[in-house]
């Protein structure tokens, strides 16, 4: 068997390919680097799977944190494990939008499934799932119930900063002047998909075009975006394990030839 591990900010991804290249596990864990949600994910993938930590092959971690995990044969970079992990699912793909705790990536392939271009905002939260979580915190609900919140807001609130720290500030002051949290809600799904839409933009959309990372969870964000770049936007049946996925395809085929080299 095959593994792959995607450490996140906030959280850590496994899935286990078998020999045939079929995906036999997979599993999500909302803990981050330097906790232990790496082996818990491991142990519960392994659980579903029905096999032991013995009977893995080669292991191949990405992610945020994957410098700091040892017991990884060799580590690849999230934006080359994120492509893998779509072409393997879906080779028509040409745009991939991820949208993780705390970076965002649009990712550009050639028709080959090769890395084109890519862009990366790791340097400030906005357009991050760290930005939904401070605007859920805000508004006083959980971050699954922001997306509905959103749907039901019927005159956006505009949220002119991106800064994280000033939004969170200018959110208080609109919910303070009586707007609506629905409203409110609207207003700062629009704001993040106005950031990623440029990112988006600058790296050159082509489609089909396919949303991955925690943010794809967020049904409101992907409408919102899907509207703002003027295509449809896919999402993958689990889409925070799309760089995991990847990643154990990549250990798959070093294991086997040592020809599958990253993009």
């Amino acid at each position: 068997m095959f593994l792959g591990i995607d450490i996140g900010s906030s959280s850590s991804k496994v899935v286990i390919l078998s020999q045939d290249q079929k995906i036999l596990a997979s599993h999500v864990v909302n803990l981050g680097t330097g906790t232990r949600g790496v082996q818990q994910a491991l142990n519960q993938a392994l659980q579903k799977a029905g096999i032991r930590k013995e009977d893995l092959l080669f292991t191949v971690v990405t992610g945020y944190g994957r410098m700091n995990y040892s017991d990884a044969d060799k580590q690849i970079t999230e934006i080359s494990c994120h492509a893998k992990g779509v072409q393997f699912l879906e080779n028509d793909v040409r745009t991939i939008i991820d949208i993780g705790g705390q970076d965002t990536k649009v990712i550009r392939l050639d028709s080959d499934g090769l890395i084109e271009n890519f862009v990366m905002n790791d340097k400030c939260a906005a357009g991050t799932g760290r930005f939904l979580e401070v605007m859920a915190r805000v508004l006083d609900c959980n971050i699954s119930a922001l997306s509905d919140l959103a749907k039901n807001g019927q005159n956006p609130v505009p949220i002119s900063n991106m800064c994280t720290v000033f939004a969170e500030s200018e959110v208080i002051s609109h919910l303070s002047s009586s707007a609506a949290v629905e409203d409110v809600a609207a207003g700062a799904i629009l704001s993040i998909a106005a950031r990623v839409a440029g990112m988006a933009g600058r790296v050159g959309i082509q489609p089909s075009v396919m949303m991955t990372g925690g943010g794809a969870l967020n049904q409101s964000l992907v409408d919102a975006l899907s509207e703002k770049i003027c295509f449809q936007i896919r999402v993958p049946e689990n889409p925070q394990v799309i760089g995991a996925l990847g990643a154990a395809v990549f250990a798959y085929g070093i294991y086997h030839n040592g020809k599958m080299k990253p993009a």
